[in-house]
């Protein structure tokens, strides 16, 4: 059952309409999401590290206590045209702190100006540097990220795999983009329920990361890639999201590839909603099952 504070807080953003309507303005968008980060307080007790990691920007978030010897590498989210570090920088924390490990976050390129594959190959990239410069062993190392950044997860994990390159311990997506296609029915039949995304701007903003490559090229949208031989992969998504079918389909398709999914639909939850960790429970609990899962793994590992 949703929370009353839940309930409350929806009412509230509702008001506030946090979606972005009519034509995508890139520097808007940014702009917006920088704004907004101030509603996400950082946990406490957690190190911020700036670095460069291989030519792009990075931090290493350091919750006090968190093993040394294992590391997620978090992709954040935003439409592949938005977000930063400074944006996602409180989600990241609060799943190093929760899951007692040290978070690597990387600054990716952006489209227009950067469009696929560029963050891709920074992901890649950074993930290598993880492995070969850190000696951070692969059976200790995860990937996570949210929405865009989810789906980027997905997309590491398949180029990893389609090179021979040795996989992650596990990977988490949160509202994970798969289908840069967008022909899932939730684009329309949520679109009244969703407070964060639009279908327009959605639409537009698969345009400037795909420019010139098909909206199906399963490295953009890996709804559409060959999923046998990927790590196990917690997926976390809300009802209330215009990209539900996004993370449906892809646990199907996962399930029957014979990957180990653990999905987790959070009725009423909006998209992205683990981004308020400090203001709803239902973000708080969300935040607990990942720690959960990654605890689950990494002991596995040990």
């Amino acid at each position: 059952m949703t929370s009353l504070r839940a309930k409350i807080f929806i009412k509230i953003m509702k008001a506030m309409s946090m979606k972005d309507e009519g034509i995508f303005d890139v520097k808007k968008k940014r702009e917006n999401l920088e704004k907004r980060v101030s509603m996400f307080k950082m946990p406490r007790k957690v190190k911020v590290e700036h670095i460069d990691v291989d030519g792009i920007p990075a931090e290493w978030l350091y919750p006090h206590n968190s093993e040394k010897n294992r590391v997620i590498l978090y992709l954040h989210g935003g439409y592949y045209t938005s977000g930063s570090p400074k944006t996602h920088r409180s989600l990241a924390a609060r799943i190093g702190k929760t899951s007692n490990s040290p978070v690597l976050l990387i600054d990716y390129r952006l489209a227009p100006e950067n469009p696929f594959p560029a963050a891709l190959e920074d992901s890649i990239s950074a993930y290598n540097w993880i492995t070969k410069q850190k000696g951070i062993k692969t059976n200790k190392l995860m990937i996570a990220g949210d929405s865009a950044g989810g789906g980027l997860v997905l997309a590491t994990l398949i180029k990893l795999r389609d090179e021979k390159n040795a996989l992650p311990a596990a990977a988490i997506c949160l509202s994970p983009w798969t289908d840069l296609a967008l022909t899932g029915d939730s684009i329309k039949t949520k679109a009244d329920e969703e407070l964060m995304l639009t279908e327009i701007e959605v639409r537009q903003a698969a345009q400037f990361y795909l420019k010139e490559a098909e909206s199906k090229n399963p490295l953009a949208s890996p709804l559409y890639a060959d999923l046998n031989g990927l790590p196990p992969l917690l997926i976390q998504t809300g009802t209330a999201e215009i990209l539900l079918d996004d993370s449906t389909r892809f646990v199907d398709k996962a399930k029957t590839s014979g990957v180990k999914v653990t999905f987790d639909l959070c009725p009423e939850m909006f998209h992205a909603f683990q981004m308020f960790g400090n203001l709803i429970p239902e973000s708080k609990k969300a935040l607990k099952k990942i720690g959960m899962f990654v605890q689950e793994i990494f002991s596995q590992n040990s």
